[in-house]
């Protein structure tokens, strides 16, 4: 009954429009008075410092801080053109580069909304000025970038493997396939929607011009390859990668390709700091609220009530992908991570969950989740910058949140979809 009382609250101020860290905060120290009493109040700044000051939570600025340089140094430009000249020549073939350059910025940023940024206000207006239907325009963009948050290296995986204290590595690895198969998913379907509505090809397939786009991008892709060489070569922590992944952008974009001058910096600095601060204060207060449910031992009573109805581990699954599908449209992102983690993990733990495998599951329900009215953050954005109404872009957006689904549903039961690799190398 507590446990549904708080989330009852937490929705209630959330439907009020007070914002969610705020409201997390409120029903965390609330709830730490009424029942553990006032003198615990004087753990509640403690515990927000704390929250937001664990090791593998700095990567998560660093990552949102490269990928802002990218959006603004000239790097993603160059992406674009060299998966333009790479599947241009397919009909269809610019929504196949809007996916193919959110995997490449995927594996820099690590944020989809930042993806959706940097990407789409170039691929928007230009699939706009192709004849591509602007709500389709707007559609594949935004599925597309929330593959930012299956390919690694992934925020929201940093935020679970902080929380649930697993290897964040390890989620990385694990997310590499369900990635590379949203994408071929996402691919085909634009094929088919090309040649269903008799989209264009770009232009014809050109050797030289592959050639051309390949040596100004090669700078740019030498981003991922230090990234993720370093950390799945051991040489370096997820945190310390993303250290290198703004020093590297910092080089290539002012020193190499020269597009990075002080405003530009500046730009790049405040859109970092402004997307950390929101991140970073939801963590900050979701630690007092997991004071509160850690204190009142709800996730063990929860756990206790679902074992006593079923210990399948697959019915287990199937009710908590509901639960993430359900939140995920009306929560941000890290603020789901937030509030489930805690709740869930004595559950999964307690029917043999792999940490690692429920991870992948979170992170695709959290991708599905940003797709799905009526928060649908990196939807929102992409319909933003298309200038087209979220409901009526949704209809369109239907086949590919199907192809996320698809995924989220190999992952959930075919375990080895995601697991694979890590039993391989770890």
């Amino acid at each position: 009954m507590t446990l549904l009382i708080v989330i009852a609250a937490l929705f209630a101020l959330v439907l009020i429009n007070v914002p969610i860290a705020v409201a997390i905060g409120v029903v965390g120290v609330v709830g730490v008075y009424i029942n553990m009493g006032p003198e615990h109040l004087l753990n509640v700044p403690l515990t927000l410092f704390n929250g937001a000051t664990n090791f593998p939570l700095i990567a998560i600025p660093l990552f949102i801080f490269a990928g802002a340089l990218m959006n603004t140094s000239g790097i993603s430009t160059r992406l674009i053109n060299l998966v333009t000249a790479m599947v241009g020549f397919v009909r269809g073939g610019l929504a196949m580069v809007n996916v193919g350059v959110s995997m490449f910025f995927a594996e820099i940023s690590g944020s989809a909304v930042a993806d959706v940024a940097a990407t789409g206000s170039v691929l928007i207006p230009e699939m706009k000025r192709k004849h591509y239907n602007h709500e389709f325009s707007a559609a594949i963009t935004s599925s597309s970038a929330s593959l930012a948050i299956i390919i690694p290296p992934s925020l929201s995986m940093i935020i679970y493997g902080a929380i649930a204290e697993v290897s964040i590595v390890q989620l990385f690895v694990a997310g590499i396939i369900p990635g590379i198969i949203g994408g071929i998913g996402l691919a085909c379907f634009c094929y088919y929607y090309a040649v269903k509505y008799n989209l264009p090809r770009e232009e014809a397939f050109s050797l030289g011009r592959l050639g051309h786009a390949f040596k100004e991008a090669a700078w740019a892709l030498i981003l991922p390859v230090i990234i993720l060489g370093g950390i799945f070569g051991g040489f370096v922590t997820a945190t310390e990668g993303a250290g290198i992944a703004v020093f590297a952008a910092l080089i290539i974009g002012g020193l190499i390709y020269r597009e990075l001058n002080l405003k530009i910096l500046y730009r790049a600095v405040t859109e970092g700091v402004i997307q950390t601060a929101v991140v970073m204060l939801l963590v900050a207060t979701s630690a007092v609220l997991g004071l509160f449910l850690t204190e009142m031992q709800l996730p063990q009573q929860l756990a206790q009530e679902i074992t006593t109805i079923t210990q399948d581990p697959l019915a287990v699954l199937a009710l908590l992908n509901i639960l993430l599908l359900l939140l995920g449209m009306f929560l941000h992102g890290a603020a789901a991570i937030i509030l489930v983690v805690p709740i869930v993990m004595p559950l999964v733990t307690q029917v043999g969950i792999d940490p690692i495998h429920f991870g992948l599951i979170l992170t695709l329900n959290l991708a599905i989740g940003q797709q799905t009215p009526p928060v649908a953050s990196v939807l929102a954005t992409a319909c933003s910058i298309a200038k087209t109404d979220m409901w009526n872009t949704t209809k369109v957006n239907f086949p590919m949140i199907g192809v996320l689904l698809m995924v989220l549903l190999l992952v959930t039961y075919i375990p080895a979809t995601s697991l694979y690799l890590v039993d391989l190398f770890y």
